[in-house]
């Protein structure tokens, strides 16, 4: 149902929806039972949808298998991660530098495939993902780049990251350091809630960014990113957040529904009446 922010975008004008993962698509391991049904809608309805997701220790090959193992048959390009957003960031900002990047190996893959140099003596940008390879001495050189200035973007914003056995520090615990150290924060966040991710998407799908919607369960993240790129912002109360939570919250959607399966009713109806 619709929400009560500013004005509102017809779905029917919506192109593709952007899917968070967890508490939206699939919880843990496992897919929720409507969210097939909520994708063949989609394909029945011509529209498309893309899989979003701030973790840049991992790659989009690593989730589309992680769906497709669930159930749906899903290619890497219908999965964006916040790695390969700065990689699409850095291809417009900064094409073909040197540049140093405390990442993962797979991390490291998406810059070098896309015709970067990797350089951890002589760079002339930094960029910080989610590095569970992170080392002291990858930290060390990370401070000294950036402390003598030079460009410093970084993947996500993430404090903690959730997992089975409770929280593992995310890349946001990694920033707050090399602050401590250096005095300076990143020049630019990519990941949600910033809008750069929802361009990167804009531009991989080549679609106008105002054909393209998010759709997910925190009000932090995946409705602050509709308030920051101004498109449609979408709720699904399956996952983190409850009713209560939204009259304290900054963030308001534009639609709200209690899970994907009602948001494939609707949009089926909405078509339907069209």
């Amino acid at each position: 149902m619709p929400g009560k922010n500013r004005t509102l975008q017809p779905l029917t004008e919506i192109r593709c929806f952007m899917l968070d993962m967890d508490g939206t698509f699939y919880l843990g391991e496992k897919l929720f039972p409507w969210s097939l049904g909520f994708i063949e809608t989609l394909q029945k309805l011509g529209i498309g949808y893309l899989f979003l997701t701030n973790n840049s220790s991992k790659d989009r090959y690593l989730y589309a298998e992680k769906i497709s193992r669930m159930g749906l048959r899903v290619s890497e390009e219908q999965v964006l991660t916040s790695g390969e957003a700065t990689a699409i960031y850095m291809e417009g900002r900064y094409p073909g530098k040197r540049l140093f990047v405390a990442g993962t190996p797979s991390l490291l893959n998406e810059f070098s495939s896309r015709g970067f140099t990797l350089d951890d003596q002589n760079p002339e940008a930094v960029v910080l993902g989610f590095d569970t390879t992170l080392t002291y001495e990858k930290l060390w050189k990370l401070c000294d780049f950036v402390r003598a200035g030079l460009p410093y973007v970084a993947t996500h914003p993430d404090i903690n990251c959730p997992t089975e056995h409770g929280f593992m520090p995310d890349i946001g615990a990694f920033l707050a350091a090399v602050t401590a150290s250096t005095g300076r924060s990143p020049d630019i966040i990519i990941g949600k809630p910033n809008r750069m991710i929802a361009e990167a998407a804009a531009k991989k799908l080549d679609l106008p960014l105002q054909s393209l919607a998010m759709v997910g369960d925190r009000l932090y993240t995946d409705i602050a990113i509709g308030r920051e790129a101004g498109i449609t912002s979408i709720l699904v109360l399956s996952g983190e957040t409850r009713t209560e939570d939204l009259p304290g919250s900054p963030y308001q959607p534009d639609y709200i529904f209690t899970h994907l399966g009602e948001l494939a009713l609707y949009l089926a109806d909405l078509y339907r009446e069209g």
